[in-house]
């Protein structure tokens, strides 16, 4: 079933260079199509989520295909990747969606190239060897390269592109070099392998700075946090919908599964170096989103601020803190994308702006939007029964327990985050109407099912985070413990 996951969209999208682009027509059935295998694909990830043992850490659904000299092909689920490959195929069809109306022309380069990032994404939680984890890890920067030149929006989306292309190209990089290295130690790439052999201390610290210093840019980290306000504000809807709700998350599992699993000690040896850095980027990342006046700009900051957070919950070495970074990172995969449908959808297809002091006095005419932005602007604060919420506080308990000055630093990007979200809430529902402002349509059908199907799984899994905790606690515990 995991090998039928990769394969469907790229099926997908070999059926699509069959249909021609020359009615308006055609266009609306490439979408349909598009969308369609986005949505089965979905259907079988919770098929193997249902399927999936819990009982186990061993990497299950393992497919093996050892016909290439240079690495191994091996593919598998355990409990930290199956939510990751969940997000994904979740997040595809609802990025499709948010542009279904938007996108008119070069209709079929579009709907493949997200078919093909579903496949590639999906790749990079399910590979178990290190060398192809690089190769997909990689695959996305072209593709959503050409995205935001072709589909961007504003003067400065090449130069955008070109910032998001040269900043994690370069990183990773160090992390190709660390590759190698490791290669030329054991011999060989695979996660098993790697997991079993004995690398010495200095030879960690080397490897943990290489592949750090990628992950980092990916986070992204500062000072590495220039690129990603650039991308989201020049990108399509879609595209912002995806690089929040499940690029970023590449970054989150690198450190699970390759520092954390394979160079523990000198995980633990940087690890106040890492707080460190992540309180920096948090209180720098939370000043610069209160005085940002582009509404996909000041929430490009939010995430990397709840990035720091998360990042602080994976660095604490305990279990509750690594629990929590992986709820919070899936919280953020659902709150964020919702946030730029909100800013990035339904207010600029509207008014063609994203100037804050522009927009006043929303309410009076678009009551239904207001209600669902108050709801994720809420949700994005980290308030009670949300799954923000339950993974900001895990987290932050999380880094409490080794520490405590950490904790309370980075327990000040709750009250940041209340000033930000607020304040663009405020600031364009409430006041005195624009009079620079035509009276605006309220939500449509289809933005209102996009919201709702991301406020769903918001609440449901903050007021039953069970749900997702009793498939992770064995693979979490196996990251920290020699379980036998």
């Amino acid at each position: 079933m995991l090998q039928l996951l990769l394969i469907l969209p790229l099926i997908g999208s070999c059926l699509l260079l069959l249909i021609p682009e020359n009615s308006l027509e055609n266009k609306a059935k490439i979408k349909n199509i598009a969308l369609s295998v986005s949505l089965i694909n979905l259907i079988l990830s919770i098929l193997l989520w249902i399927q999936f043992d819990s009982n186990t850490s061993d990497f299950q659904f393992v497919y093996e295909f050892s016909k290439l000299s240079f690495c191994h092909f091996n593919i598998g689920v355990d409990g930290i990747s199956l939510y990751y490959v969940l997000l994904t195929t979740f997040i595809t069809p609802i990025a499709l969606i948010s542009n279904f109306d938007n996108i008119n022309k070069n209709v079929k380069f579009f709907v493949i190239s997200f078919l093909l990032l579903e496949t590639i994404q999906i790749a990079v939680f399910v590979v178990l060897d290190l060398f192809l984890f690089y190769i997909f890890f990689e695959s996305v920067l072209p593709i959503l390269f050409i995205i935001i030149v072709v589909y961007g929006s504003g003067e400065n989306r090449i130069r955008s592109a070109l910032l998001f292309f040269l900043y994690t190209l370069a990183g990773s990089l160090f992390m190709l070099l660390a590759v190698l290295q490791i290669y030329t130690y054991i011999g060989s790439t695979d996660f098993i392998l790697i997991s079993l052999s004995e690398i010495s201390l200095d030879s960690q610290k080397v490897l943990w700075l290489g592949f750090f210093l990628a992950l980092a840019v990916k986070t992204p980290l500062w000072p590495f946090t220039g690129w990603l306000y650039r991308a989201h504000s020049d990108a399509p809807l879609a595209a912002s919908i995806l690089l929040a709700g499940t690029i970023l998350k590449f970054s989150t599992y690198g450190l699970l599964r390759v520092l954390i699993s394979f160079l523990p000690d000198a995980t633990n040896y940087f690890s106040p170096f890492v707080q460190t850095i992540a309180i920096v980027t948090l209180i720098y990342a939370s000043l610069a989103t209160i005085v940002q006046q582009d509404t996909k700009s000041l929430i490009a900051y939010s995430s990397v601020c709840h990035m720091a957070v998360v990042v602080l919950g994976l660095f604490s070495n305990t279990i509750q803190g690594i629990e929590g970074a992986i709820l919070l990172s899936l919280a953020h995969g659902f709150v964020s994308p919702a946030l730029f449908i909100c800013v990035g959808g339904v207010i600029y297809d509207r008014l063609h702006t994203r100037t804050i002091p522009y927009i006043r006095g929303l309410v009076t005419t678009m009551p239904i939007f207001t209600i669902l932005f108050f709801v994720f602007t809420l949700a994005n604060t980290g308030i009670p029964l949300s799954l923000n919420f339950i993974g900001e506080q895990m987290s932050l308990i999380g880094i409490w327990e080794r520490n405590p000055v950490a904790s309370v630093l980075g327990a000040t990007g709750i009250v940041f985050s209340a000033c930000y979200s607020i304040y663009l809430y405020n600031r364009i529902s409430y006041g005195v109407y624009s009079p620079h402002l035509k009276p605006l349509q309220d939500v449509t059908r289809r933005e209102f099912n996009v919201l709702i199907a991301l406020l769903i799984p918001t609440v449901i899994l903050g007021i039953f985070p069970n749900v997702i905790l009793d498939s992770l606690h064995l693979s979490v515990s196996t990251l920290l413990f020699n379980l036998p």
